[in-house]
């Protein structure tokens, strides 16, 4: 029974340290048999990662690049920020052909088709289409049976967050695979007259395959998830009305309508309190997720992946978590803040490139504009 109970525990979120207190009730609908097999399957069920993918666009921008048309150069770019490199959607791309393409990776290497998709979710804060672009992406991967496919807007934070739901609906509704898909086009919101945020950014995304497995082989092991409405102001992109005439004018019953046309402003960061609050919460948050999953302790996992923001932040996380340089993930010279794409790029490259292995526990965090704050502790493979 003791273990029964600890399963349930971990399925519905309840951190080893709470499980003193006490525990939820769990109401079956029936007494049958087929309500024990479905309790059965529900602690018996595990999920893990089979398969990453990434994509980036063909345009490179340098530093060198940026000191042509703003006052900067390249020494006080790397310095400040670690970044050399960013890439930018140009031409004929779009952000939902780099998310096929990084789902399409993520699929190959799982060795999964698409036919047999559960569940797509797209991390995204900057889609090509307000009312989101998953089903874009199900319909050209072309996944059968109409799969549920949908949007997430959390930011940095969003590709953590989509991990998190992928855990829920294979461990609680009986999903077999699911995409969980980071992209942003954060070049499109940035002014890129203003030095203090142009440098940072670029555009990306990744993948990666979550699949269901027995609970014996269970490969995400713990989460912690917030928000702070209050820290929104010192990251934001608000949504503004166009200057135009107003068409209610000869009748002033009619006074604000119709709309006006509207658009998004301009990025607006505070980067100074940004790297405070990062500094601050990641490194609590990451032992926080350790310490549900059981895992005290920096000595407990292989890799620290983080939100790939600024290398100062990354720099300034792991010294607090006491985590050596050669332990640590980050490509952010090569291609800047990609926001909700950074952990499943990162990730990738890794894999590929043979440093994150098959087994190796990995805690990982994202943080940004909300504000939020996600950290996970996964094993690969």
């Amino acid at each position: 029974m003791a273990n029964t109970t600890m399963a349930a525990a971990q399925i519905f979120g309840i951190s080893r340290m709470r499980q003193h207190q006490a525990a939820p009730t769990l109401i079956m609908c029936s007494n049958t048999a087929k309500g024990a097999e479905e309790f059965s399957r529900l602690v018996n069920t595990g999920c893990k990662l089979v398969g990453c993918g990434s994509a980036v666009p063909s345009l490179r921008v340098t530093n060198h690049d940026l000191a042509k048309f703003i006052d900067t150069n390249d020494e006080w770019i790397s310095t400040r920020t670690g970044i050399r490199n960013r890439r930018v959607l140009s031409g004929k791309e779009n952000l939902t052909d780099l998310a096929i393409e990084a789902a399409q990776k993520a699929l190959e290497m799982a060795e999964v088709d698409p036919k047999d998709v559960d569940l797509i979710l797209m991390c995204s804060s900057s889609g090509d289409d307000r009312f989101g672009s998953a089903p874009v992406i199900q319909k050209a991967l072309g996944c059968k049976h109409n799969p549920l496919a949908f949007d997430i807007t959390a930011a940095c934070s969003g590709f953590l967050l989509g991990l998190f739901s992928a855990s829920c609906y294979i461990k609680a509704g009986g999903f077999k695979n699911v995409l969980v898909v980071g992209a942003d086009a954060v070049s499109r919101f940035v002014d890129w007259t203003d030095r203090g945020s142009c440098i940072l950014f670029g555009d990306a995304a990744g993948a990666v395959l979550v699949q269901a497995c027995d609970i014996g082989e269970d490969g995400l092991f713990g989460f912690d998830l917030h928000s702070d409405g209050d820290g929104k102001r010192h990251l934001i992109s608000t949504f503004k009305e166009n200057e135009t005439d107003d068409a209610s004018s000869e009748n002033p019953s009619m006074t604000s309508f119709p709309p006006k046309c509207s658009s998004y402003s301009y990025l607006q960061m505070n980067g100074r309190e940004i790297f405070k609050f990062a500094v601050r919460v990641v490194p609590q948050s990451i032992e926080a997720a350790l310490d549900k999953a059981g895992l005290a302790g920096s000595n407990n996992f292989d890799w620290l992946l983080l939100h790939q923001a600024n290398q100062r932040i990354i720099d300034g996380v792991a010294t607090r978590l006491e985590v050596p340089s050669e332990r640590v993930i980050s490509n952010v010279a090569n291609y800047g803040n990609t926001s909700a794409a950074s952990i499943p790029l990162a990730l990738d490259e890794a894999v590929r490139g043979g440093k994150v292995q098959p087994g190796h526990v990995i805690a990982a965090a994202g943080f940004g504009a909300g504000l939020t704050w996600a950290s996970a502790i996964f094993r690969w493979g």
